[in-house]
């Protein structure tokens, strides 16, 4: 099978979204099919048809790098040529995305990733009967969660495909460091690394020692045991990971799954997370919950599980069972059928 992965962001920039795309391609390609990714930008997976410049756009309280320029639609239907199935990420997303919806000849499997906020959501609803119209051409509809499947009313039923991560990469990640607190995040407010900074005095208060180590966020100096590595490749990522007693995930919205939360899960690791709703759906109970945007309750909570091993043993086991069901074996065989299905005329 020949499919056309469509990513609507630009490679260059760290997303989920990307994150997937390049998973996808990889583990397609591993399980005997033809598949690349298309994209703004010259960064991506092997393979990967470039479509031409982006910029970075304000959405969602956060920074889209995507392609706005509408001569786009045509490179993206050359990108797409020969596929059998075009798999277009964030369908509504200009330009790529929508111009691969609209320009694809292939049946369209559409994936809808993201908790678009209120404003995003009310202009879906003014838009209805063009969003329709789009719509209809998504041969088969799918979403990584109920909340990314909820933001789009106008398609009522979708088939949910988790995101995944290869499971195995964070099989005996290491030794934890006692005291150690990791926090993986783009340095955008949703992402509530300024909530976990507020919580760190009665963090270091309650446990004396205890670091914090921020990956992905880059600050000239932070509070005394705080290291801020900025980006780092997947290799560190993980030894970081290893090392954690504890990974604090504080976001304050804007979240329709969770990957950072899941590689900890797959890590073994004990978390401590905003009780947001997409988190929930994808950790359950094996997560220690605090409510959204409070340091107080978020510092007491890390404190607490980095002062009981027991904790944090149990946590960790917990978590890792669970991820068990988004690996990247169960991700492709639930697309694959999803894209035989397109091309089948089954829809959603």
């Amino acid at each position: 099978m020949k499919v056309a992965l469509v990513c609507p962001y630009a490679f260059e920039a760290h997303g989920g979204v990307q994150d997937q795309v390049a998973r996808l391609v990889r583990w397609l390609g591993a399980a005997g099919h033809e598949a690349w990714a298309v994209a703004p930008g010259e960064a991506g997976p092997p393979g990967t048809r470039s479509v031409g410049s982006w910029r970075a756009v304000r959405a969602n309280r956060s920074a889209a790098p995507i392609a706005i320029d509408p001569r786009v639609i045509r490179r993206v239907a050359e990108a797409v040529a020969g596929a059998d199935v075009v798999h277009v990420h964030e369908p509504f997303m200009p330009m790529v995305s929508l111009g691969a919806v609209l320009a694809a000849k292939p049946p369209v499997v559409g994936t809808f990733h993201a908790d678009p906020g209120t404003f995003a959501r009310n202009a879906y609803r003014v838009a209805d009967p063009v969003v329709r119209r789009v719509a209809s051409r998504i041969a088969v509809a799918t979403a990584v969660s109920e909340v990314a499947a909820s933001a789009v009313p106008s398609i009522p039923a979708m088939r949910i495909i988790p995101n995944g991560i290869d499971l195995e990469d964070y099989a005996g990640s290491g030794a934890v460091v006692p005291g150690r607190v990791v926090f993986i995040g783009r340095d955008d407010p949703r992402k509530g690394l300024d909530v976990l900074l507020q919580a760190w005095p009665r963090i270091l208060r309650d446990v004396p020692g205890a670091s914090l180590r921020i990956i992905g966020a880059d600050r000239p100096s932070g509070p005394a045991g705080v290291t801020f590595l900025g980006r780092v490749d997947e290799a560190t990522k993980r030894a970081e990971l290893g090392k954690a007693a504890v990974v604090a995930a504080p976001n304050i919205g804007g979240e329709s799954f969770g990957i950072v939360v899941l590689e900890a899960m797959a890590a073994g690791r004990a978390i401590v997370a905003a009780d947001l709703k997409a988190f929930r759906g994808l950790a359950g109970d094996t997560v220690r919950w605090t409510p959204v945007g409070d340091p107080v309750v978020l510092g007491r909570a890390v404190a607490a599980v980095l002062a009981d091993p027991e904790a944090q043993a149990r946590l960790g086991a917990a978590a890792r069972k669970r991820a068990a069901a988004f690996s990247g074996a169960a991700v492709t065989r639930s697309y694959l059928i999803a894209y035989r299905d397109a091309m089948e005329g089954t829809r959603r």
